[in-house]
């Protein structure tokens, strides 16, 4: 911006946006002063570099705005968490069923765990047919299965995505 400028030449476009030219810079910066605005390198890695007459103040401005704007439109995907036990009521299964569904029709991944708690490990092949029965009631769904059920310590884990 302004004196930081190295080159000895850059090409000039306008405050209106018209393109003036290549020219020196001491010229450009004279120029830019007289207009009261500031002489601003847009592109630097072009040969000579491209300078724009403009308002450095107005134009941060515009730059953060912009940012912000696509800061918001951005979605960040969470990973949910669903924990339930193995001997689970049916209404309480469908309730899981259905905020699984929510979650990932809002993007999110799902984590589906199965808590066993003390004498319960030693059916843990209840925990896996529990996961499985997840995985065949919501096969219509566009959902994949990032990561199979599992068991870590005590719980049966098991990763849902949405279809990419």
């Amino acid at each position: 911006m302004n004196e930081k400028i190295r080159a000895k030449e850059v090409r000039l476009i306008g405050k209106d946006g018209e393109n003036i030219g290549i020219i020196e810079t001491q010229k450009a910066l004279k120029m830019a002063y007289d207009e009261d605005l500031d002489l601003v390198v847009i592109s630097p890695n072009q040969a000579p570099p491209v300078a724009k007459i403009l308002n450095y103040g107005k134009y941060k401005y515009e730059l953060e705005k912009k940012a912000k704007e696509a800061k918001k439109k951005q979605h960040t995907v969470d990973v949910k968490e669903v924990k339930i036990r193995y001997k689970i009521d049916t209404h309480d299964y469908l309730v899981r069923i259905k905020s699984i569904r929510k979650f990932i029709a809002q993007g999110n991944k799902v984590k589906v765990v199965v808590m066993l708690r003390g004498r319960e490990m030693q059916h843990s092949s209840l925990a896996f047919e529990l996961a499985n029965r997840f995985i065949e009631d919501l096969k219509d769904d566009p959902i994949t299965i990032e990561k199979k059920p599992m068991l870590e310590g005590r719980n049966v884990t098991m990763y849902l995505a949405p279809q990419a």
